[in-house]
C-alpha cells in the first residue's frame, strides 16, 4: 500500500513540475508567471468573457490567487474588464486581441504538450487512464474533507 502511495505521489509530483515549467517558459516571453498560463487558457473558451468567480471556479484556484492574476494580466494588456453597474466584481474579463495571441499560444503549447505525453497510448487506454484519474481525484478529495474518517 505505501508503495503505491510512493508511486502515485511521485508520478502526480513529476506531472506537476513539467506542467509548471511549461506554463513558466510559455508565460516567460510575455513578462508574466506561469500560473497566467492557466487563466489565459481558461479564458480563451470564453471569447465573451467570463467573470473573477467564474474564473476562480474553472481554474480551481483561490480567490486571492485569481485576483492577482487578473490584475497582472490587466496590467500585461492581455485582458480587460467590462464593467456593468459600475460592480467591479461582476465585470466580465475579456481577452484584448494581445491575449487572444497570448491564449491561442498556451492552448497550441498545451496541446502539443498533451499530444507528447499521450504518445503510445490508444483511445480506449486514454479514457479509461481519465476516467480512473478523475476518481482517484474525487476519492482523495471526499477523504481529506472528512478528515481522513
Amino acid at each position: 500500500m505505501l508503495h503505491r502511495y510512493q508511486q502515485f505521489s511521485t508520478a502526480i509530483s513529476c506531472l506537476y513540475h513539467d506542467i509548471q515549467k511549461l506554463e513558466r517558459v510559455e508565460m516567460a516571453k510575455y513578462g508574466l508567471k506561469g500560473p497566467h498560463a492557466h487563466c489565459l487558457q481558461v479564458m480563451a473558451g470564453f471569447p465573451k468573457g467570463i467573470t473573477s468567480a467564474q474564473l476562480t471556479e474553472r481554474c480551481e484556484k483561490d480567490k486571492a490567487a485569481i485576483s492577482r492574476a487578473v490584475a497582472e494580466l490587466e496590467e500585461a494588456g492581455l485582458l480587460v474588464r467590462c464593467q456593468k453597474d459600475g460592480l467591479r466584481y461582476r465585470a466580465q474579463l475579456v481577452l484584448t486581441p494581445e491575449g487572444q495571441e497570448a491564449a491561442g499560444k498556451v492552448v497550441s503549447r498545451i496541446q502539443l504538450a498533451v499530444e507528447r505525453a499521450g504518445a503510445g497510448l490508444d483511445e480506449e487506454e486514454r479514457t479509461v487512464f481519465y476516467r480512473v484519474l478523475g476518481r482517484i481525484a474525487e476519492n482523495l478529495h471526499a477523504a481529506c474533507e472528512d478528515g481522513l474518517k
